[in-house]
């Protein structure tokens, strides 16, 4: 494992999940809830949900009847999420980069948990390797931020308070990638980490895709099943086969 890699680092610390605690559940539930119902998976449906963080999405697939796996590279996410098991859901640590061993009905990456890596090589890769661990006719659903919106309203400055910790954001687009700059004071020192996504839209991904060999069969645009939009649209959402 590569240390210098920004999220196996960020996402294993305690300040990671401080930040975004309030992320919002009523989203990623309706989300969810509209996928399933838009593809009509039925419930024997095996689901991968990679990378699945402490596995709120996971768990509520499993609420709605499936069975489910939700993988990670963070151990400390891995280890919050285990307490959730159940005979049909469960969590283990896994790099995207590796093989995946089984195959699935349908596999999800959700939420921006992509294009963290300098080289397309690595992106073209996880396509790859999700591609191997899909059966005959499952679902890729691929939910990520719709760039050409962010750079269009670049929020570059922001400070937000949680837990009486005070996190400074600096958000800038630079060499190709989105940064998110976090710096903050706890626990007797001074903290910084920064968030590297790539900016990725619409026609890059149409064309990674392509190259891995996926048919893309939707495109939208929020997680309602809006049809996309590049310039209003709050996520890209990408269905392929």
């Amino acid at each position: 494992m590569k240390t210098k890699d920004w999220f196996t680092n960020w996402f294993n610390t305690p300040y990671y999940h401080t930040l975004y605690k309030n992320r919002n559940d009523t989203d990623a539930q309706l989300f969810m809830k509209n996928i399933t119902e838009f593809l009509d998976l039925p419930k024997s449906t095996s689901i991968l949900d990679l990378p699945c963080g402490k596995g709120r999405h996971s768990v509520f697939l499993n609420s709605l009847g499936y069975k489910v796996t939700g993988a990670d590279l963070s151990e400390n996410s891995i280890k919050h999420a285990k307490k959730f098991e159940n005979n049909h859901l469960k969590f283990e640590v896994h790099d995207m980069r590796e093989p995946i061993q089984n195959q699935y009905d349908a596999i999800f990456n959700l939420f921006t948990s992509f294009g963290y890596f300098e080289d397309d090589k690595e992106d073209l890769l996880i396509l790859k390797n999700i591609k191997q661990g899909l059966k005959k006719d499952g679902f890729f659903v691929f939910d990520f931020l719709n760039a050409v919106k962010v750079k269009a309203n670049l929020v570059t400055k922001e400070v937000k308070v949680v837990d009486n910790i005070t996190f400074n954001i600096k958000r800038e687009i630079n060499d190709g990638f989105i940064l998110k700059h976090i710096s903050f004071f706890a626990d007797g020192k001074e903290h910084s980490y920064t968030e590297r996504v790539k900016y990725l839209d619409v026609n890059k991904m149409k064309l990674y895709f392509e190259k891995v060999g996926f048919t893309i069969t939707n495109i939208f645009g929020d997680y309602n099943l809006s049809t996309f939009d590049a310039n209003t649209s709050n996520r890209l959402i990408i269905v392929a086969k």
